[in-house]
């Protein structure tokens, strides 16, 4: 065998070495990979049921009820749509209707997400770039930080009809 030859033989042991290792990482890590989706990426795509997702965006304003054994449920929305995610736990202090929120589960079925894990977002620094852009467009999206640090905060339009307010 020539020179060239080993040298090829080497690099391509090498190389199907690696893709092996690299495909062998990849199988170990598949269960703990999740993927992020808005609620307009969630009603577009439509996930399968079982799919282990993380959502985010707002929690809408006048959806949050509490059911019995500490079970919530609430809608988190990006002003398009609109998900419900129920979850059964004690809520992060920082939780409120308005608020961004980050919640981590499965796909129940359509526009229905049930989550074991919730983050509340206390700012725009954990909002996806397509969801902030979608609420300072609309005018919802206030900075309310004198210092230059974007602060979200969702403002509910007035309702009428003697609405809640």
């Amino acid at each position: 065998m020539t020179r060239k030859g080993r040298r090829i033989a080497i690099i391509s042991a090498a190389g199907f070495t690696l893709a092996i290792a690299v495909g062998l990482i990849l199988f170990a890590l598949r269960d703990s990979i999740v993927f992020f989706y808005g609620p307009t990426e969630m009603a577009e795509k439509a996930p399968p049921r079982g799919t282990r997702l993380r959502i985010g965006g707002l929690v809408k304003p006048g959806s949050l009820t509490y059911g019995g054994s500490s079970t919530v449920v609430f809608a988190v929305t990006d002003l398009k749509y609109d998900i419900q995610v129920s979850y059964t736990g004690l809520l992060p202090d920082l939780f409120r209707e308005g608020q961004g929120v980050v919640a981590e589960g499965t796909v129940e079925g359509p526009g229905v997400f049930h989550a074991d894990t919730v983050f509340a977002k206390h700012d725009e620094r954990y909002m996806p770039k397509d969801v902030a852009d979608k609420l300072k467009q609309s005018g919802i999206w206030q900075n309310e930080n004198p210092r230059g640090r974007n602060s979200a905060t969702f403002h509910e339009t007035p309702q009428r009809d003697g609405a809640k307010g």
